[in-house]
């Protein structure tokens, strides 16, 4: 296949300032310390009082330097890996790319929508975007012959359709549970703290469990298209196991107290999905050519 250039350039240029952004969020540090701070719904929280993270609250903070510890350590240099295998041909490549590139997508528009103003914003922005547009060309030059009738009879439908939906329901009972609890008590979100909305809430809910469950449905129905969604909520799922226990390992370390059960639930669940999508990624992977002709370049 003919890789894009422009898609290569794209994902080059997310690992530069992505470099920047974990690496500034994970290492600069100042003399400033943890400061008390009433929200505009009267509720005290504490902020972690220093470095980017300065105006996030501990749990967010320390999340936020998970976050950038795995991008920096393992998310980078796998999308440097494989961009350089999607510039040699790789069909297999160019569905890994989706998957990473899909992670960056999710990481970066929290960061942007999320994260506390700092200097870092327009980094934030432009990663924002160049994962954005990197992602859609990506995802929509897959070939889609590299799913032949051939090839979808040997994939894992059953195995694959029911992971994803386990994972949507997961994610709906999960996020709406916690806000309908808060709407029935009267009282804001916990996970709320300091910031004005759920913005994660509202990424998991609009998109990524619709995702899903359209994923499942037509992965059921023999459709192509459901594999070619499957490979981006694989990516951001897999990230996400190894940036929980990261975040939960630093904010134990600031100060941020779990009972054992909010540590064991979250990591061993996130370990299952991780572990079983790194499974059904090597399923489809082995199954599917490695080199078949682009349908479009850029």
């Amino acid at each position: 296949m003919k890789a894009s250039k422009l898609v290569i350039a794209l994902a080059l240029l997310i690992c530069i300032l992505a470099s920047v952004a974990a690496g500034a969020g994970l290492f600069y540090h100042d003399q400033g310390s943890p400061f008390s701070f009433e929200t505009i719904r009267g509720e005290t929280v504490i902020l972690y009082g220093e470095g980017l993270y300065r105006y996030d609250t501990l749990f967010s903070a320390a999340g936020f330097m998970g976050q950038d510890a795995v991008t920096l350590f393992l998310g980078i240099p796998l999308l440097a890996l494989v961009t350089l295998l999607y510039a040699r041909g790789s069909a297999r490549a160019h569905l890994l790319l989706t998957g990473i590139l899909a992670f960056f997508l999710y990481a970066y528009a929290t960061m942007a929508l999320r994260a506390s103003y700092n200097n870092l914003f327009l980094v934030y922005v432009a990663l924002f975007s160049t994962s954005l547009f990197a992602f859609i060309l990506s995802f929509s030059t897959v070939n889609v012959n590299v799913f032949s009738q051939q090839v979808m009879s040997k994939l894992p439908r059953r195995f694959a359709a029911g992971y994803i939906f386990a994972s949507g329901l997961v994610t709906l009972v999960v996020w709406s549970s916690q806000i309908v609890a808060a709407l029935i008590e009267g009282r804001p979100p916990v996970l709320l703290e300091s910031s004005a909305t759920m913005v994660t809430d509202a990424l998991d809910l609009a998109i990524i469990t619709p995702a899903t469950f359209i994923s499942g449905a037509l992965i059921l129905r023999h459709n192509a298209w459901g594999y070619r969604i499957l490979f981006p909520l694989l990516g951001i799922i897999i990230f996400l196991l190894p940036i929980i226990v990261v975040s939960t390992i630093l904010q134990l370390s600031v100060g941020v107290t779990f009972s054992a059960g909010e540590i064991i639930g979250p990591i061993s669940g996130f370990l299952i999905l991780g572990l079983l999508a790194v499974i059904l990624i090597i399923k489809i992977i082995r199954t599917i050519p490695d080199s078949i002709e682009c349908r479009e370049k850029h």
